[in-house]
């Protein structure tokens, strides 16, 4: 397995494959209309200058793909960074939405990124196990945030730490994908003795489909 950069033409028609059931059939995303191939291929060149999106890919193209997102608009914020990660249903139960995500967390430390959050439309105990799993804490519950699928849905927030023991000064600024940032790999609390180029085509790694408890088919609202 593949983890390597996103690119608009060659991934988003595969990323919009996986991505519409989530939209069209659940309440795991709260978009209501699945994006088009073309919608794809514009969010993936719009997170490029300042977050990673990354694929799995078995060889045959995409299979899943995990990204980080602005958190919120106000600068103070800039430090934090939504994440999600979401698989086709043949790529579920193999340890693939953990090291997409643990190979995106690598990637946002690297970057200057100091917070990860997920939010998790509920109930999705398989997700909630993946963030868990991954060192993510829940901070709080929004209730009855969202009208989907016939019922109003709560939506779990969870957060982790990408700073490890470094938290106390001030922050850099973050760092655009494209400039090159040596880390541990699987950044701050993740098993790793290599170093981490961030968002180039040449940082692609082989990743170890290690087999967990949460491996899930998303982790975020869309």
């Amino acid at each position: 397995m593949l983890i390597r950069p996103a690119e608009p033409d060659r991934d988003a028609a595969a990323c919009a494959a996986i991505y519409a059931p989530f939209v069209r059939d659940t309440a795991v995303s709260f978009e209501e209309v699945p994006p088009t191939a073309e919608e794809f291929a514009q969010r993936i060149s719009r997170l490029a200058p300042t977050h990673p999106f990354l694929v799995a890919d078995e060889g045959a193209g995409a299979v899943g793909f995990a990204y980080g997102a602005p958190h919120r608009e106000r600068a103070a914020y800039r430090w934090a960074t939504d994440v999600a990660v979401y698989l086709a249903e043949q790529a579920r139960g193999r340890g693939l939405g953990r090291a997409l995500y643990t190979e995106l967390l690598a990637h946002l430390a690297a970057q200057g990124f100091t917070q990860a959050c997920g939010g998790i439309a509920l109930p999705n105990p398989a997700s909630v196990a993946l963030h868990e799993a991954l060192g993510f804490e829940l901070v709080g519950v929004y209730r009855a945030i969202g009208f989907k699928a016939g019922a109003w849905r709560d939506v779990a927030w969870y957060q982790r730490d990408l700073r490890g023991g470094d938290g106390g000064g001030p922050p850099r600024e973050p760092r655009p994908p494209g400039v090159a940032a040596a880390a541990p790999r699987g950044g701050p609390g993740l098993s790793s003795s290599s170093s981490a180029s961030v968002g180039q085509a040449s940082t692609a790694r082989r990743a170890s489909a290690t087999r967990s408890g949460g491996t899930s088919a998303t982790s975020m609202i869309g």
